[in-house]
């Protein structure tokens, strides 16, 4: 079974966008030379961030079971695995899941957010969505996230690339998302306007195609009310308290948080582990070595006073 299995897998791959295979984690790619084109340099534990992820479930949410959705190589999976968290891994990638880092092996598998995964109702405590959901067109986006819904049965905590206002971290951007040509109309919008950007605005990469594949990018507050209309309330005071984190490990221009509840769940506003706790998982995973910009902590830290 298990072999028949994998080779069914195999055969599915082959109608998997390659857009997800080898090179796009790196592989057979010049780090030196990328011209232009979608994916990595390199693919990591430390260049995918993947520590610092796992370091904010760990020490937001007391939760034992978790899934990362897009999980690529399972970084994030191998790292709260170390942490004693049950965490597994579904990802779209054949090339991803069977080349899984050496803590998630066995973790991981093949699926899709806009497909029925193989989880019951609520099976999960804590679902991490990061970088992922841009890479779906917006058609696509709410049977995801009604999917999600029906998995989740505590939170769910995502990074999408995003703009406009933001009334719990750093406002969103344009640059990078949009074509250069059009990077002008955009900045003069109202800070009303929440997208999605159109296809053909999107900024592509040497080749012509999104860049990074992503297909979705739009604003907090669009994103927000998706999330509310498949059922979802956002945590704006637990995403104040874990930007400090993020401005901290050097992250708030590069990620994009939202932090989601089910109804009937509280919202995390305190760590669930002790100072003591964090500083030495900090210095275990080197999180402790990150610098961040001193403007954006100080920013980070006057948003708790709000």
């Amino acid at each position: 079974m298990a072999r028949t299995s994998e080779e069914l897998e195999t055969a599915l791959a082959t109608v998997t966008p390659d857009m997800y295979g080898g090179s796009y984690f790196g592989e057979g790619r010049d780090p030196l030379d990328r011209m232009g084109l979608s994916g990595y340099e390199r693919y990591d534990r430390q260049s995918s961030n993947a520590d610092a992820a796992a370091y904010l479930v760990w020490k937001w949410f007391d939760v034992t079971r978790v899934l990362d959705a897009g999980c690529a190589l399972g970084f994030v999976v191998e790292a709260l695995r170390e942490v004693g968290v049950d965490a597994r891994g579904v990802d779209i990638s054949h090339h991803a899941v069977t080349h899984a880092a050496p803590g998630a092996l066995g973790h991981v598998r093949q699926g899709s957010l806009t497909e029925r995964l193989p989880f019951r109702d609520g099976e999960l405590e804590l679902v991490t969505v990061l970088e992922v959901l841009e890479h779906l067109s917006p058609d696509d986006v709410p049977a995801a996230l009604r999917e999600l819904r029906r998995i989740a049965g505590g939170y769910v905590l995502a990074t999408i690339p995003s703009f406009g206002p933001n009334v719990s971290g750093r406002d969103g951007w344009y640059e990078g998302k949009v074509r250069p040509d059009r990077l002008a109309h955009y900045q003069t919008l109202d800070p009303s306007f929440a997208g999605p950007i159109p296809f053909a605005d999107l900024a592509v990469d040497a080749r012509g195609e999104p860049t990074e594949g992503h297909l979705t990018i739009a604003s907090y507050a669009w994103w927000q009310q998706s999330f509310e209309h498949a059922g979802f309330a956002r945590c704006h005071d637990t995403e104040r308290h874990m930007h400090v984190d993020l401005a901290r490990f050097g992250l708030t221009e590069f990620w994009s948080l939202y932090v989601f509840r089910v109804p009937g769940v509280g919202e995390p506003t305190a760590p669930v582990r002790s100072g003591h706790e964090c500083e030495a998982q900090e210095k275990r995973w080197h999180l402790d070595e990150r610098t961040g910009n001193p403007d954006d902590v100080a920013a980070a830290l006057s948003r708790l006073s709000r």
